[in-house]
């Protein structure tokens, strides 16, 4: 499958499935290059959005010094019953954000998550003291900020990323990623300045289906492709 994308006054072709998630980080990284981002701080959603805004992080830097990244900690909250079915998320910083159209298809009230949401909070904790130790998220405020996730299936973690850096009042706010379920890049398209994603398939099931190679990362991948990255 290849989707054509303009980029400024230069088309890039994007073929499916991506190869792995540096692959797709180039393609992306050769899409954002057209907005002109001056000094962006690129946050990537992980675990699979690390390798992603790595690459775009270097596409983005200049020669000898890639764009400012780290990580923007975001847990799904899932359905108790149902783990894997995600009726909302919450990101460092922000407030949960549910489905409201799913939560209400199941029945379910933001009541009855507290304990599922309680449990969230403590993991993303935990992953924002192993992936920055106590240093603080960088300061999206008044700077040009690109959210970077590996693939956008229903949104709605990409939905309280965007939520929690806009109320952080940045200069400008755009979502990033591979690949995307159409209905979800319009969604978000009310949540960011810009989105800019490389191809939107139709036939969309999981993200996973778009990359021959879709590893499960660990929290040391995420160490590593961080070093040498942040401000």
């Amino acid at each position: 499958m290849v989707f054509g994308r303009t980029g400024g006054s230069a088309t890039v072709h994007v073929r499916l499935p991506f190869a792995d998630r540096a692959e797709a980080g180039r393609v992306l990284g050769e899409l954002l290059v057209p907005h002109e981002l001056a000094d962006p701080l690129i946050l990537a959603l992980p675990r699979g959005g690390v390798p992603v805004a790595a690459e775009v992080a270097g596409r983005l830097g200049g020669p000898d010094r890639p764009a400012v990244m780290d990580v923007l900690v975001t847990r799904k909250i899932g359905y108790p019953p149902q783990p894997e079915l995600g009726v909302g998320a919450i990101a460092e910083g922000g407030e949960p954000v549910f489905d409201r159209t799913l939560l209400d298809r199941l029945g379910l009230v933001e009541a009855d998550l507290a304990d599922t949401v309680a449990r969230e909070r403590a993991e993303l904790d935990r992953r924002v003291r192993a992936y920055r130790g106590g240093r603080p998220l960088p300061d999206p405020a008044g700077r040009a900020v690109v959210v970077v996730d590996d693939g956008l299936a229903t949104g709605v973690t990409a939905r309280a990323a965007l939520r929690a850096v806009r109320a952080r009042h940045p200069a400008r706010l755009l979502l990033a990623a591979p690949v995307g379920a159409p209905d979800s890049v319009r969604m978000l398209a009310a949540e960011a300045d810009e989105v800019v994603v490389c191809a939107q398939p139709a036939a969309f099931r999981a993200v996973g289906q778009w990359y021959r190679r879709f590893d499960q990362l660990t929290d040391r991948d995420v160490t590593r492709l961080l070093e040498g990255r942040r401000a």
